[in-house]
């Protein structure tokens, strides 16, 4: 059954990728115009991620922020939507998701899912022979535009509190659980939630990354 459930999985992603780049080109076509209006450099943003069974691909996203931005300030980490790093289009890019939309292709080419975990970069929080066996089990499927930690705590917590979510979702995996996560994320998409450290009021501090 599991592996009925992964082969339609993967039909739903090659169709709903290719429909979703159609249907919403107007808008991918509005956010580049309004990238190149606003800010100097590439309209993408690429970067090295660990895929299924710790393969490296390039995720592509609309850049938010300076070129270059990783390799200065507070690197990685993004702690105030004031962060002089991100662009003017950006902010609203970031807190609205809007910026994953180009991760459609890596779903069409195979490196991605429209859902599963999220992909870290190589180096952060481990190198992938870092991992114990029990946390490599994220990596068994390939990662998503969008998962079960996107759809609960986000960037709220630790990468050591969100890999254990990650698992779960792998070992719970079923078609029905991906609708409800589509569901979820897309609810806030609608309403979405401050994702920086500075405007967090509860007892769990959120530091928005490059994820």
């Amino acid at each position: 059954m599991r592996n009925l459930n992964l082969f339609f999985k993967r039909i739903i992603d090659c169709l709903g990728a290719l429909v979703g780049i159609i249907v919403i080109s107007p808008l991918l076509l509005c956010i580049i115009f309004l990238i190149k209006l606003t800010s100097k450099g590439p309209i993408f943003f690429r970067q090295e991620r660990l895929g299924k069974n710790g393969r490296v691909f390039k995720i592509l996203k609309f850049r938010t922020m300076i070129v270059n931005a990783e390799n200065t300030g507070t690197g990685l980490f993004v702690k105030t939507e004031n962060d002089n790093r991100i662009t003017k289009i950006g902010r609203f890019l970031r807190s609205t998701s809007l910026d994953e939309l180009p991760q459609l292709w890596n779903v069409v080419v195979g490196d991605m899912s429209l859902v599963g975990p999220r992909p870290p970069v190589p180096y952060h929080p481990y190198k992938y022979q870092e991992y114990n066996e029990h946390q490599k089990k994220r990596f068994n499927m390939r990662p998503g535009m969008t998962g079960l930690t996107q759809a609960t705590v986000r960037n709220s917590v630790s990468w050591d509190e969100r890999i254990p979510i990650d698992v779960r979702y792998v070992e719970q995996f079923n078609l029905w659980l991906d609708i409800k996560i589509i569901l979820k994320t897309i609810q806030k998409m609608i309403n979405p939630e401050s994702i920086y450290t500075e405007n967090d009021k509860s007892p769990k501090r959120k530091t928005s990354n490059f994820n």
